[in-house]
């Protein structure tokens, strides 16, 4: 359980507060709508009605006392900038700030964030993958070069084993799941046999899984 303090309750901020008190954080919200807070203030630890962009109202939060600071600032870009120096400038241990774009994630990070992310983009990316094939179920980036994907079996793999098949190095993927049903097999072993209604989740590059997902 983590100590988060979220300033900023558009749309992101909300969903963001809801699932880290479902996760069981104390969870902290700021926001200068009173209308917003009041109708948060029930399902978080705390709420607060202030402007962040003043160092008054912040240091008043203790923002040294929690473990990560969210910024989902999303009307102004400048509010966000404010936001994330003076956080910093007051002790905030960690700082996440939203951005939608590269130039405003450059400044963010030259100015007090420690990590910024991109929810609109990085939710059309995944969109636009999943939706690039069929047999694409799910799909999450690690790295600009690698990711996770959820797929099922090619059809000639069921009752081949890993090994027969030569998997990484035939198709340049690292199974590390097989599902079937509520049956799961972490890290399966070479000599595992593929059954025609498993799924895997996999680790490789996108270009490389799109392929193989296209001929499934």
């Amino acid at each position: 359980m983590k100590s988060i303090l979220i300033i900023g309750m558009g749309a992101f901020g909300r969903h963001l507060a809801l699932k880290m008190t479902e996760l069981k954080n104390d969870v902290m919200i700021v926001d200068k709508d009173a209308a917003i807070i009041n109708e948060m203030s029930s399902v978080v630890t705390d709420a607060q009605i202030g402007d962040c962009t003043k160092e008054d109202v912040l240091k008043a939060l203790g923002v040294s006392n929690f473990d990560v600071c969210f910024v989902t600032i999303g009307d102004t870009f400048q509010s966000s900038l404010e936001i994330t120096s003076l956080l910093k400038e007051l002790g905030a241990k960690y700082v996440i700030s939203k951005a939608s774009r590269d130039i405003q994630a450059k400044f963010l990070l030259r100015n007090g964030a420690d990590e910024v992310v991109y929810p609109d983009k990085d939710m059309a990316e995944k969109l636009a993958i999943r939706c690039s094939s069929n047999n694409i179920l799910d799909y999450f980036s690690i790295t600009n070069e690698y990711s996770i994907f959820e797929i099922p079996v090619m059809q000639n793999w069921e009752g081949r084993s890993i090994e027969n098949i030569n998997v990484r190095k035939k198709y340049h993927i690292n199974i590390l799941l097989v599902k079937n049903g509520s049956s799961i097999m972490s890290l399966p072993k070479a000599d595992y046999i593929f059954k025609g209604d498993d799924k895997m989740i996999v680790l490789g590059r996108a270009e490389e899984v799109l392929k193989l997902a296209d001929n499934i």
